[in-house]
């Protein structure tokens, strides 16, 4: 086992090497780098693959393969150089993108948007009858999503008699279309402060729980 640093000693600096990740040997990639072809092809007559699924499984194929594109990243100082590779910047298919926009999505929410007040995540799972009306119309869902933020701030109103007429509800709805399974299944998540705001007068907001 290696020794632990003497008392009054500094331990050492550690020090980090980047790394570049290796999606060409993850499951995933192999799978669909293996049978997309097949797959376009098998649905070529009839119900073809959307022009926006293919696209997307097609740039996850070229991220972080350095054969698709690259920086090249130099440090003057120790004249140290490698290699980054281009990302797809993909919002479905690609786990690592995905990964990425989801921390600076809830980064930015947490520092910039949401204010240091209490937090609820409601959940609406539409009936399976509508899920395809929701999955192929955006109008539809977006008034989907207004009706919900209506019916809970209605629904916050009733038990906060206390809240100021210009009290509002704050929320932030996010589309989830997919469920556990990877199976079709639109549905909202949202996040919505605990009880109906309104302005505190000095830049911030203020509260009323219900």
């Amino acid at each position: 086992m290696p020794s632990s640093p003497s008392p009054g000693v500094a331990a050492p600096a550690r020090t980090h090497s980047y790394r570049r990740r290796t999606p060409e040997r993850t499951v995933l990639y192999r799978l669909v780098q293996s049978h997309l072809a097949t797959w376009i092809g098998l649905h070529a007559e009839g119900d073809a693959v959307p022009a926006h699924v293919e696209r997307e499984l097609r740039r996850y194929l070229e991220c972080g393969v350095l054969a698709h594109g690259f920086a090249r990243a130099y440090c003057d100082a120790c004249g140290h150089d490698f290699l980054v590779a281009f990302s797809c910047k993909g919002r479905g298919v690609c786990p690592s993108c995905t990964a990425k926009r989801m921390s600076l999505t809830a980064a930015h929410l947490t520092c910039s948007v949401i204010p240091p007040l209490p937090v609820r995540q409601w959940v609406l799972s539409i009936p399976k009858r509508l899920r395809y009306f929701l999955a192929h119309d955006g109008e539809f869902l977006n008034k989907t999503s207004s009706v919900m933020v209506k019916a809970s701030e209605q629904c916050l109103r009733r038990h906060t008699p206390g809240a100021a007429p210009g009290a509002r509800l704050d929320a932030v709805v996010f589309i989830q279309r997919f469920g556990a399974l990877l199976n079709a299944h639109t549905h909202l998540h949202v996040i919505v402060l605990d009880g109906l705001c309104e302005p505190d007068g000095v830049g911030g907001v203020r509260s009323q729980g219900a």
